[in-house]
């Protein structure tokens, strides 16, 4: 799926679904948290639509700067207006700041040095050292970026902690008459507070994405008052044929990986960490029946397995099993499963 929302209850209904690919790297569409409950793998593509999303961070920077959608929509009216719209700051030697250091932050910087721009930038995991490497600026903080750039382009992804990220506290930072653009995800702005920062400010905004959008293809807009007042698109930062085939062509590599493996690549809702606080390491010969033994008896111990992983030898004659396990087994249970045929070795490592 692309932005078509899959809720709770089209997971509930699912009986035979096993996984959901975001054709896009976004996933906050997708109700993790039931796909996570009901043991659905997700998956998504990043990185894939990186080039298209960058262009058109970049055109909607130039767009707003030379105030493109404006002066076309006078001259359909037949308005003539090369006084008003011949007035623009321009973008050479200017300072783009990026909110978000990833890989389409990382595209938009290089484009924007071809156009002799300086660019600085803010991310978590952005440090001095990597700003270097990348040949830009480095800011410390978010508010830096808001008091020292002339444009300012956010690449953030959609989380909790990034609702309204940019707020009334960092658009009151940012210059007068400043350029933003925002091509991640409407929720990272809060709307009202740009909408009072655009009159108090004059700043110049391009927008592609925006707070509680419509889903879908084709569908009523309502925020006509913020539309008025930007140079805006309707959430198509990825849609370019280049990236859209690149994009189905990782959706594929996503299902034959899943059809082979039973374990798809790019899953994002994956225990980042696990909580065993054991590995159970078992050297055995490969032979039928040998682990079932041993699982029968950590389920008898009441002692649930986090993880397993068996790996066979070349021959294939023996393996070694490492299973993690959420406590620590009994003395009993390693004699027992010490004493089971083919069982060539147990040790525990904590």
């Amino acid at each position: 799926m692309r932005s078509t929302k899959v809720t709770d209850e089209t997971i509930q209904a699912g009986n035979s679904l096993s996984l959901i690919i975001r054709a896009g790297a976004g996933v906050n569409t997708i109700d993790l948290k039931s796909a996570s409950e009901k043991g659905i793998y997700v998956a998504n593509c990043p990185r894939k639509n990186t080039d298209a999303v960058a262009e058109l961070a970049l055109g909607l920077l130039i767009a707003a700067d030379r105030r493109i959608v404006n002066a076309t929509n006078d001259l359909r009216l037949g308005k003539w207006k090369k006084k008003e719209y011949g007035i623009a700051a321009g973008l050479k030697f200017r300072t783009l700041g990026i909110i978000g250091a990833g890989s389409i932050g990382k595209a938009l910087a290089k484009r924007a040095k071809g156009l002799e721009m300086d660019v600085v930038a803010w991310s978590r995991s952005l440090t001095k050292e990597k700003a270097a490497e990348l040949e830009i600026g480095f800011c410390s903080t978010p508010e830096e970026v808001a008091k020292t750039a002339d444009a300012i382009s956010i690449h953030l992804a959609s989380k909790p902690e990034t609702r309204h990220f940019i707020n009334e506290n960092f658009l009151v930072k940012m210059k007068k008459g400043a350029i933003l653009i925002n091509t991640s995800r409407g929720e990272v702005i809060d709307t009202n507070a740009l909408k009072n920062a655009i009159n108090e400010k004059n700043l110049r905004v391009g927008i592609d994405v925006f707070e509680n959008e419509p889903a879908g293809g084709t569908s009523v807009f309502k925020d006509k008052e913020l539309a008025k007042i930007v140079t805006a698109t309707p959430h198509i930062g990825a849609s370019t044929n280049q990236a859209a085939e690149a994009i189905a062509a990782e959706a594929v590599r996503i299902v034959k990986t899943y059809a082979s493996t039973g374990k798809p690549v790019n899953s994002v809702n994956i225990r980042k960490k696990s909580i065993a606080k054991i590995n159970l390491v078992v050297r055995h010969l490969n032979h039928v029946g040998v682990l079932a033994c041993v699982f029968d008896e950590l389920r008898n111990e009441g002692i649930n397995i986090e993880e397993t992983e068996n790996t066979i030898f070349e021959g294939g004659k023996t393996a070694s099993c490492t299973i993690k396990l959420d406590s620590m087994p009994s003395d009993t249970f390693i004699q027992k499963i010490s004493a089971v045929k083919n069982i060539v070795q147990v040790m525990i490592k904590q």
